[in-house]
Parts: C-alpha cells; structure tokens; sequence
C-alpha cells in the first residue's frame, strides 16, 4: 500500500533526484527506516514468533525497537517513504506516505491491537500504557 501511495504522488509531481545534503538525508532516513524493520523482524524470529500478529502470535515482543514504538516496522515503512519522497523532490510522494501511515494507523494497527489485547490481556494492557503507538 505505502509503494502505492508514495508511486502515485511520485507520478503526480516527481522531480529530479535531489543531491548534497538533501540526497545524503534521504539516504540516511531510508537506511533507518530500513535498519528500524530489519531489527524488528530479527526480534520475531529470535523469539520464536511470527512477526504478523493475526498468524497466532505466541509471544509479546516488547524489547529492542518495541520498547519506543509499539509499530517500529510500520514506522520504518513510513520513513523509507518519506525518504524516498525527499531523495526524489515529490511533495506528492511524501502525503503518500503520510496517508498509507495514516490508513495503517486507523485501520491495521487498531486491529492488531485489538487482537493482541485479546491475546494477551493485561500484559499488552500495560505495555499500550508503556509504549507510544508511534514515537
């Protein structure tokens, strides 16, 4: 969904690819962002658990990125958005990546949520206490 918000706004208004310390920027937030899934995903599999909650999750991941985002890898999805909205000089690309953070935000993460309460009760209740849904 982000490929398909950030392609639309870059066919809306792309510009040429930025360069020197806007280019270095962009690099630099899409290789966080990058860097913030690939831990994440690290988290799931050295625990044992599946990183898509809906699949059973077994386990409540609450360390490593989780401990400052409850959605480090739609957090990172976000980011490599905008990276790539700001390396390309597209505005458009950039609410993009805004709106598919936006949809993720209202639709898939409250249903994950809700399942995970479900899931795992009181101790999700307090890690939602805990932890920001985003930063």
């Amino acid at each position: 969904m982000l490929a398909v918000f950030v392609g639309v706004g870059l066919l809306i208004d792309g510009g040429p690819i930025a360069s020197g310390i806007v280019l270095a920027v962009a690099i630099l937030m899409a290789l966080a962002g990058v860097g913030l899934i690939i831990s994440a995903l690290g988290l799931f599999f050295r625990s044992k658990t599946r990183a898509e909650p809906w699949r059973g999750a077994r386990l409540l991941v609450a360390a490593g990125p989780y401990r400052f985002t409850r959605n480090p890898m739609y957090l990172g999805m976000v980011v490599v958005g905008l990276a790539a909205a700001l390396g390309l000089s597209s505005f458009g690309a950039a609410v993009g990546a805004l709106l598919a953070g936006l949809i993720v935000d209202r639709i898939v993460i409250r249903r994950e949520e809700a399942y995970l309460t479900r899931r795992f009760g009181d101790d999700y209740r307090a890690y939602l206490d805990q932890v920001r849904r985003w930063l």
